[in-house]
C-alpha cells in the first residue's frame, strides 16, 4: 500500500523538463524500474536536452557518453550529457531539482556517438560517425552565470589539425595536460594514423596543439592514460597508455611522445570486441569489458579482471559473469567499487575488495535497471555512468530515457541493513501532516534525527524516552526524507 501511495505522489511531481524525481527504491522497484539499494533523485528526458531539429535518419535523439565537472570556485556539480546531436549541461548541485542550463550543438550534423572529458574547467568533445566535427573546446565557467536557461552555447575553440573529422573517443591525462584522441577519421571517413592515438597538448585549453601521433598498434576504441604509481617500479612516474584496441589490449609507455615504447599486448579467449577498461586505484588490476561477447558468443555479462602487477607480463586473474546476457559498455572504478553501464541491465555497482581472488572477485551490491522490458543482449538502456562527484551523487546517461541522477540508498544507512528494523513504525507514510513514530516490543524512542536526501540534518530531538513521538516536520518541502531513530535504525518517509 505504501508503494502505491509513493508512486501516486511521485506522479504529481511531473513537469515538462523533469520527467520524475525522488523515486526511492521500495521493495525492489524505483517506480517502474527494478532496483536494489539505489534511489532516483531526478530524471531529465533526452529530448529535453538534445536538438530535436538534428535527428539522424529521422529518428529521435539518443543519449551517449556522460562526464562531470565540479566548479572549484563554487563547488557546484554539473553533469555533461552527450546526445545524438549536442552536449547538454545540467546543474545538479540540487539533485532533486536539476537545472538544464543549455547545450552545445554538434559541429557537423547528427551522429550516433559523442564523448566528453574535462580538463582545467574546460570540456573537450569529440563525435564519431559524422563529418568535419573536430574536437570542440568549451569553457565550463560560462555555466556559473546563466540567467535565463536553457542557452544555446558556442564552442570556444575547434581543433581540426590533420583534417580531423570524427573521433570515437577522447582520453585526458589530467596530470600532464595531454588529450589522446582515438579512433579518428578524416571527414570523408578515411582513418587517420590507423585510428591510433593522436597526442594533443591542452595545457592552454583554448589553444590545443598537436604533439604527435602513434599508428603502430592500430585502432584504439577507448583507452585510459595514467601517470603510473602502481606496483611495477620499472614504470613509476611514467605515462602509461592502456588501449582497448578491438582485438587486444595494448599497454604503451607514452612518456616521450616522440618515442613510444610498447610494453605488452593482451588477448583472451572468446574475444568479441575489446571495448573499454579501467585500472583499480592501486593499479594492480585492470577491469575489461568486451562489448560483443554477450551478443555474438552468448556469454552472460562478462568482466575480465587482469593482473597488472607486472606490466610486462599481464595475465588474466579472474572472470566475473553477471546474471543476464546484457551487454556491458563503460565501467569505472571508484575506491573499492566498480560502476558498470550495462545497457539493458542498467547501472550495476560491484564491491571489488576481493578483486585479487580467483573466484568471487566481484560482488554486486546495487543496481538500477532503466530498461525494464528485459536484460537482453541489445544496444538499449544505459550507455555510461559518472560516479566521481564528492557528494556521492551518480549520473547515468540512458540511450532512450536521458539523464538519471541517482544515489545509493545505503549512503544514509537505510533500513535494509539495520538490526531490529521492525521495532519502530511510522504512520502515516506517505504523510501530509506530522507523522508519528511508534515503538513496539517494549522499545523506547530515545532520539530522532531527520535528514533530507542530500544527507543534511533538518531536525534533531534527543532524550525522548517514550514509545510514541510525533515528528514536527510537516512544514518542510515535499519529498523523500530519512528518519534515524536511536542513532541506529533508519526509515524512509515521504512528505506529500
Amino acid at each position: 500500500m505504501i508503494k502505491k501511495y509513493i508512486l501516486a505522489f511521485l506522479s504529481l511531481l511531473f513537469c515538462s523538463s523533469i520527467s520524475f524525481s525522488q523515486t526511492p527504491c521500495v521493495n525492489g522497484m524505483a517506480g517502474q524500474f527494478p532496483c536494489n539499494n539505489i534511489d532516483i533523485l531526478a530524471n531529465i528526458p533526452v529530448a529535453t536536452m538534445a536538438n530535436s531539429m538534428l535527428n539522424p535518419n529521422g529518428t529521435g535523439p539518443e543519449g551517449s557518453d556522460i562526464w562531470g565537472w565540479t566548479d572549484p570556485t563554487t563547488n557546484k556539480e554539473y553533469a555533461l550529457v552527450c546526445t545524438t546531436n549536442s552536449t547538454a549541461f545540467v546543474d545538479i548541485s540540487d539533485p532533486i531539482n536539476p537545472v538544464y542550463l543549455g547545450k552545445l550543438d554538434t559541429n557537423a550534423g547528427a551522429n550516433v556517438w559523442r564523448d566528453v572529458k574535462v580538463y582545467q574547467n574546460h570540456a573537450f568533445i569529440v563525435a564519431d560517425n559524422v563529418g568535419a566535427h573536430g574536437m570542440q573546446v568549451f569553457d565550463l565557467t560560462k555555466l556559473r552565470n546563466v540567467s535565463n536557461p536553457p542557452v544555446n552555447f558556442s564552442a570556444d575553440a575547434i581543433y581540426n589539425t590533420d583534417n580531423l573529422g570524427n573521433c570515437h573517443n577522447i582520453v585526458i591525462n589530467e596530470d600532464k595536460g595531454v588529450a589522446y584522441l582515438v579512433g579518428c577519421e578524416q571527414p570523408n571517413g578515411t582513418r587517420i594514423f590507423n585510428g591510433g592515438p593522436i597526442f594533443v597538448d591542452i595545457s592552454d585549453p583554448k589553444n590545443p596543439t598537436k604533439i604527435n601521433h602513434y599508428a603502430a598498434e592500430g585502432y584504439s576504441h577507448d583507452a585510459q592514460v595514467v601517470t603510473y604509481d602502481g606496483p611495477d617500479t620499472d614504470y613509476t612516474g611514467k605515462e602509461i597508455y592502456i588501449g582497448s584496441n578491438e582485438t587486444k589490449i595494448s599497454i604503451l609507455d607514452v612518456t616521450d611522445k616522440n618515442d613510444i615504447k610498447k610494453i605488452a599486448d593482451i588477448t583472451y579467449d572468446q574475444l568479441g570486441y575489446t571495448h573499454q577498461g579501467w585500472f583499480t586505484e592501486d593499479k594492480k588490476f585492470f577491469l575489461l569489458g568486451d562489448e560483443l561477447d554477450e551478443k555474438d558468443i552468448g556469454t552472460n555479462t562478462r568482466t575480465l579482471i587482469f593482473d597488472f602487477t607486472d606490466l610486462d607480463n599481464p595475465k588474466l586473474s579472474s572472470t566475473y559473469l553477471g546474471a543476464s546476457n546484457a551487454i556491458d559498455h563503460n565501467g569505472y572504478v571508484k575506491g573499492n567499487e566498480f560502476y558498470l553501464a550495462s545497457y539493458r541491465a542498467g547501472l550495476r555497482i560491484f564491491d571489488i575488495q576481493n578483486i585479487a581472488a580467483s573466484t568471487n572477485s566481484m560482488t554486486e551490491i546495487a543496481f538500477l535497471d532503466t530498461y525494464p522490458d528485459n536484460d537482453g543482449a541489445a544496444f538499449n538502456g544505459v550507455w555510461s555512468v559518472y560516479p566521481y562527484f564528492a557528494s556521492g551523487n551518480i549520473v547515468i546517461n540512458d540511450i532512450e530515457r536521458g539523464l538519471f541522477i541517482v544515489r545509493k540508498s545505503g549512503s544514509l544507512s537505510t533500513e535494509n541493513n539495520v538490526i531490529d528494523k521492525n521495532a519502530f513504525s511510522i504512520f502515516p507514510n506517505p504523510s501530509e501532516s506530522n507523522p508519528t513514530i511508534t515503538a513496539s516490543n517494549n522499545k523506547l524512542i530515545q532520539s530522532v534525527d531527520v535528514f533530507n536526501i542530500l544527507g543534511k540534518r533538518i531536525y534533531s530531538k534527543q532524550n525522548i524516552n517514550s514509545n510514541r513521538f510525533v515528528v514536527p516536520i510537516q512544514e518542510n518541502a515535499k519529498g523523500l526524507y530519512i528518519l534515524k531513530i536511536n542513532n541506529q535504525i533508519s526509515k524512509k518517509l515521504i512528505l506529500k
